[in-house]
């Protein structure tokens, strides 16, 4: 496979990248830290497939959260930085025969593992063809691969902290999506804009945290590529045990965060009062009793819940719509949202143990 170098034709960053990743670090214990695998608590539908995956994909994974969504059978969906495949796998297994799932990553060996499992997993999920495919490409190249709103979900697994320009990539996923599609992808964030000394250290890049945005950054830069409201799944403190890099580091302090960015028309800045109710009505196989949309809005089934209008459009013009009953129009503004949720988190209490995935 000829590696595609439209957007990227030569970049020493990059070659760092690929190299730790190809070379330096094999299995997932090579890690000196675990930014790049942060100990996140799997759903159990999603434990389930792992028994079926096989265990060389599994060894050399890599990811600092889960970032897979719920309710995407039949979906077709976009894995930026897929690696060996194992978040590609568990979807193939999700999204059933009728659903299909795309992975691209830039380095090779770690891509070939992928590839030469897809016939196995195919068998295992019991599948008559592969509803799998693998792209050998940097990701800022998707748009090569992808037509303008294709796709139904993009997700990714602590690989955009790795990317050179982060707002080219966040702005050629929201071509690709089609309206009422979400980004669902987890990363690493700093609580301040990382110092140059800590982004070009190539241990500290490959250990995705030289990389990592200033979480403030990040959402501005998503707003600017059409992404309104970004909402926060989960936020988690990443301990650093390395003494080397703790001391490089210095006050800089990480965390591993989920987020869910949605492509819909007529989201606002802010979250505003119209009165809206919605009411989850149980009927999604994955979570029956209740549903979090992200960690500010958790519905309980056949429980009414006062939402913003920003929470009344996700619910009611995406793939949830017929799990929830959104009752109020936007024909009277009645202010700001008081009660809406904040994604400020007190760091404390977000602590993730040490240990890998």
């Amino acid at each position: 496979m000829d590696i595609k170098t439209d957007v990227l034709r030569s970049n020493p960053q990059y070659d760092t990248v690929k190299k730790y990743y190809g070379e330096v670090v094999r299995k997932t214990s090579d890690l000196k830290t675990d930014a790049c695998c942060t100990a996140d608590a799997l759903p159990v539908h999603i434990k389930k497939v792992l028994p079926l995956i096989e265990n060389e994909i599994k060894s050399k994974y890599y990811g600092c959260g889960s970032p897979i969504p719920l309710c995407i059978e039949g979906l077709k969906i976009l894995d930026l930085g897929c690696g060996t495949g194992r978040d590609c796998y568990v979807m193939s297994k999700l999204v059933g025969p009728k659903g299909f799932i795309y992975g691209i990553d830039m380095t090779e060996n770690q891509i070939a593992v992928a590839g030469k499992y897809v016939d196995k997993q195919t068998e295992a999920f019991g599948y008559s063809n592969p509803n799998v495919k693998f792209i050998h490409d940097y990701i800022e190249n998707l748009s090569k691969h992808f037509e303008k709103e294709s796709l139904d979900v993009v997700t990714s697994n602590c690989v955009i902290n790795l990317a050179e320009n982060k707002e080219i990539i966040l702005q050629k996923v929201y071509e690709v999506l089609k309206f009422g599609a979400e980004m669902y992808f987890s990363d690493v964030y700093a609580d301040r804009r990382v110092p140059k000394s800590i982004a070009r250290d190539p241990v500290l890049r490959g250990e995705c945290l030289g990389g990592a945005l200033y979480y403030r950054d990040f959402e501005t830069m998503a707003k600017k590529a059409g992404f309104a409201d970004p909402r926060i799944i989960s936020r988690k403190f990443i301990n650093i045990h390395n003494p080397r890099i703790k001391d490089m580091v210095g006050n800089v302090q990480f965390y591993s965060i989920t987020y869910r960015l949605w492509k819909l028309k007529d989201l606002e800045d802010d979250c505003e009062d119209y009165g809206h109710i919605a009411v989850y009505n149980g009927q999604m196989s994955e979570s029956p009793f209740k549903f979090e949309l992200d960690n500010g809005h958790l519905f309980y089934k056949n429980k009414p819940e006062r939402i913003c209008g920003n929470t009344a459009i996700m619910l009611s013009e995406t793939r949830f719509k017929e799990y929830f009953q959104v009752l109020g129009s936007f024909k009277e503004h009645f202010g700001a949202f008081k009660d809406c949720f904040t994604v400020e988190r007190n760091s404390e209490t977000d602590v993730v143990n040490s240990g890998c995935c």
